[in-house]
């Protein structure tokens, strides 16, 4: 029977209805959830399985899976839900069925999609196959993948870092400033200056054998065979400073080098790195030699030296390479820690106790001690040579000197060396260069005649002024020099109190005129040049002239007219005669010129100038030392009495040609200077004839009679027999006073004056040290009898050249030989008239011009380019009387001469008195 033909089972009511239960034992799931198990259905049960038929197996036309349930999805049971539920029932069912045979599908599709993508992905993260905590743990090919990474990440940006980073330019790195070192004339080191630290580069042959043993030995064994870096040494100070321990700086030289060259001394990750790559760099484009010189020269050392030469002398006083064994294994001590191994204490030993001596002093002898044992396991020195050095005990240092500086007289000095080397011809060093440092320099100053001058001025000053009592014996200066005649050496200067308290060197350019101890110069002239003949014309040669000598005789009294060579008077700019005082107006008649000379008598020597001719007294002057700025442009008759204001260097240089019987040596300060052990400048001495020996010898023997019974008398108080020769000197208003002398070794010139730093003008002098006035013969006497006494002190008591003998004819200037019967000589006020005012109208004499700007060798530049000092100019005032008066004298003015003020110039002030005088004693 056809299947369709079937009629459902008979029964009364919905139970019959029903279909038939399913077997007994295992409880039948209802039919839609079988049919949604079987064929995919939703968990509802409701979902419909494929269309078109079921999965389960046949046999001979009936389900054997579900026994007595309808076929799910045919048309039998369409029909029955046709007659549940008509047409759109069945169809719903069939849908049902086949949505969850579809679904099935999907899903299955789905997952063989995803397992396709996990297989494509190149990291398989989050884990394919995996579920739960273990989808997301990494394998460990994923965590050796990752770490292999970071290493070439890294890797990588260390090349591109090693690319990028530049080692530094080591001349344009504060790590290699160097300070200039100047030296004493006997090779001690004198004083570091200069723009840059305590530092003296050497070179790598320069620095001994034993240090860098030491050296190599403590901080890195493996020197000459590494690459530069310690790897190992970077991790542990990393470590270090990440957890909070003691930071550690790297272990190797080259790092030490670097780290003290082209950085700083930060703990910091960032230095550490760039001191790795910088390291690696140098350790490649440097020879070790270069570098282990180059850390032993930027090294600090403590006592504020940097470098091992610096360090070398403030330790021992010696230089680097000089030091032995011992010595060089506690230098290498400094370099872990200076302030810690310092035996007499470290820098901040007042607020740090760890800093102590006696604790630094037990550190130093136990590193040294470790470093000596450490060349024992390197190789570098025997057990028994170990065993020596340490029974020779702990080579202590000396202790530390004052600190570097230019208080003194040591910043007069080193200013007076740096205008030497910069403006010698033969020099080719430049400013810049001397700033920039490096360089040894080695001076001619003698420190101990430097510290004796210093001390003999300190202590006249100590015992005769009182500033807090007098005052007149405040703003006193003092200025000196010191002169090798045998070369032109300057051995000494004193240019005041201090160099940082009083700026401008007294033995310099100050404008203070010298008074009477020109008048030298004037009778060097006259010897050598004779003087003119009244009886001829100006047209007279050489050999016209007529010879003097110290027997020629001159009118010595005060005030007598001035007259022209030919014996007419002459006249000033306002056409009145000029009359010349004596000091304190006195007398001397017909007088040679060895006793005026001897008595410093003004009216002799004025003449005597004026025969011979101003211009070639200044040739004299020019010839025995004096520089142009020294001396006026268009000289005066009062220029032969010291109107202008040679320094105290020429000065002791003019006499010094003196003592070197007339040939003159250019004055200097410095010998040679080295930059490191190649000579850059060496002063080549030269000498040239001033004078005939005959002149120069005549002159001396001349001076020598002032020292022993002239106005220069106290200063063989100190000389004892020693011969000596000199002059005294005291200007118009008693504003300046000088002594200047020499003996055949030495010639030294003393000046003082009073002047407010505050004022231009030269103060008077009355009154001060509680003396009615101060001359040459007073206190610049003194200072230069005592201190020569102790500069010379030892040296053996040479004698002066013996003077020619004087073979010129008798010669009387201007018919003043006396007669047989002379006349009484009538007193000034009979013989010669007060002078009355004069205005000249000619241009005022003035000191030769330096162009603005310009310098001078010695002193450098004056803020006008000109010689005016504390006084102002040299030639006088606004108004130019010769001789005096109420509108000023010969370098009077208000505008301030060298000697003059607003009361009168050289030759006078408003009332004529003994004031306004050229003073002598």
């Amino acid at each position: 029977m056809s299947e369709h033909r079937r009629k459902p089972p008979q029964g009364r009511g919905r139970r019959a209805q029903q279909p038939p239960q399913a077997p007994q034992g295992r409880r039948a799931a209802p039919p839609n959830q079988a049919t949604s198990r079987a064929y995919g259905a939703g968990p509802d049960g409701m979902t419909p399985g494929p269309p078109g038929g079921y999965a389960g197996h046949r046999s001979g036309g009936r389900d054997e899976t579900l026994v007595g349930a309808p076929r799910p999805g045919g048309r039998a049971e369409a029909r029955r839900a046709a007659q549940r539920g008509g047409k759109r029932r069945a169809a719903s069912a069939g849908a049902a069925a086949g949505a969850a045979v579809g679904g099935r599908a999907a899903a299955r599709q789905r997952a063989r999609t995803m397992q396709h993508e996990d297989k494509k992905r190149f990291i398989d993260y989050p884990r394919s196959g995996k579920y739960g905590w273990r989808r997301w743990t990494p394998s460990w090919k994923q965590w050796l993948g990752t770490f292999v990474g970071f290493c070439a990440l890294m890797l990588g940006l260390a090349g591109v870092a090693y690319a990028m980073v530049e080692v530094p330019d080591v001349k344009n790195v504060d790590a290699t400033s160097e300070s200039n070192v100047y030296y004493w004339s006997d090779g001690s080191r004198m004083v570091d200056h200069g723009t840059g630290k305590n530092r003296q580069v050497i070179s790598f042959d320069e620095i001994p054998e034993t240090m860098k043993d030491a050296v190599i030995s403590a901080e890195n064994e493996t020197f000459y065979e590494d690459s530069g870096v310690s790897p190992v040494g970077i991790a542990r100070a990393a470590f270090k400073m990440a957890t909070g321990g003691q930071t550690q700086s790297g272990s190797t030289i080259t790092q030490q080098y670097v780290k003290n060259t082209y950085l700083n001394q930060d703990q910091t990750l960032t230095r550490k790195v760039k001191e790795l790559l910088i390291s690696i760099k140098v350790d490649a484009q440097l020879e070790k030699q270069e570098i282990l010189a180059g850390y032993l020269n930027t090294a600090y050392y403590g006592r504020g030296a940097y470098g091992i030469q610096a360090a070398s002398q403030a330790y021992y006083g010696k230089n680097a390479e000089e030091l032995d064994r011992s010595e060089a294994a506690f230098m290498a001590s400094l370099l872990n820690g200076p302030n810690l191994h310092d035996p007499a204490g470290g820098e901040a030993q007042a607020i740090s106790p760890a800093q102590a001596p006696e604790k630094n002093q037990a550190r130093a002898e136990q590193r040294w001690s470790w470093i000596l044992k450490r060349q024992v396991e390197t190789g570098e020195i025997s057990k028994s040579k170990r065993q020596e050095l340490l029974a020779k005990k702990f080579p202590d240092p000396k202790e530390p000197e004052r600190a570097s500086s230019l208080e003194g007289q040591i910043g007069y000095l080193v200013e007076l060396a740096n205008n030497d080397v910069l403006n010698n011809p033969d020099s080719t060093l430049t400013k810049k260069q001397l700033d920039d440092g490096g360089y040894q320099i080695y001076t001619t100053f003698d420190k101990k005649k430097v510290q004796a001058l210093e001390k003999t001025v300190q202590k006249v000053r100590k015992d005769n002024l009182k500033p807090d009592k007098r005052e007149e014996d405040k703003f006193v200066q003092f200025g000196g020099a010191s002169v090798r005649p045998e070369d032109g050496a300057i051995v000494a200067v004193y240019g005041g109190t201090s160099a940082t308290e009083h700026f401008r060197s007294n033995a310099g350019r100050t404008g203070a005129g010298v008074g009477s101890t020109f008048k030298p110069y004037v009778m060097a002239a006259a010897l050598e040049n004779g003087v003119r003949d009244p009886e001829l014309g100006e047209d007279q040669g050489p050999e016209d002239r007529i010879e003097v000598s110290p027997k020629t005789v001159y009118d010595g009294d005060s005030k007598i007219k001035l007259l022209d060579y030919d014996g007419e008077t002459w006249l000033n700019g306002d056409g009145e005669p000029q009359y010349t005082p004596n000091e304190g107006d006195t007398d001397y008649e017909e007088i040679t010129l060895r006793e005026a000379m001897k008595v410093s008598a003004n009216t002799p020597f004025i003449q005597l100038a004026m025969d011979v001719g101003l211009e070639e007294v200044k040739e004299a002057a020019l010839d025995a030392g004096v520089s142009e700025r020294g001396l006026m442009e268009n000289p005066t008759p009062a220029f032969a009495l010291g109107i202008s204001s040679p320094t105290a260097v020429e000065m002791a240089n003019g006499y010094a040609t003196f003592a070197n019987s007339g040939l003159q040596n250019d004055t200097y300060a410095v010998k040679e200077v080295k930059d490191g052990s190649k000579r850059v400048y060496q002063h080549n001495p030269g000498q040239k004839r001033a004078f005939d020996p005959s002149t120069a010898d005549t002159v001396t023997d001349m001076l020598v009679d002032v020292v022993k019974d002239g106005t220069g008398t106290a200063v063989m108080d100190y000389m004892g027999t020693r011969p000596v020769a000199g002059k005294t000197g005291t200007t118009d208003g008693n504003k300046q006073a000088w002594f200047t002398g020499y003996t055949p070794q030495l010639s030294t010139s003393i000046g003082m004056w009073r002047s407010d730093p505050a004022h231009p003008e030269f103060l008077e002098m009355y009154g001060t040290a509680g003396k009615p006035t101060i001359h040459g013969a007073s206190f610049p006497a003194e200072i230069w009898g005592s201190y020569m006494g102790k500069a010379l002190e030892g040296k053996e008591q040479l004698p002066f050249p013996e003077a020619p003998p004087i073979t010129a004819e008798e010669y009387c200037a201007h018919g003043a030989c006396p007669t047989e019967s002379p006349e009484p000589s009538p007193s000034p006020s009979e013989s010669n008239p007060t002078p009355s005012p004069s205005v000249p109208t000619t241009p005022s004499p003035s000191v030769t011009p330096s162009p603005t700007g310009s310098c001078d060798k010695w002193w450098g530049c004056d803020d006008e380019g000109t010689t005016t000092g504390p006084g102002g100019g040299q030639d006088g005032g606004t108004d130019q009387g010769t001789t005096g008066g109420t509108d000023q004298g010969t370098t009077g003015g208000t505008d301030q001469g060298t000697t003059g003020g607003d009361d009168g110039g050289i030759f006078g002030g408003p009332d004529n008195d003994t004031r306004g005088r050229v003073q002598e004693e």
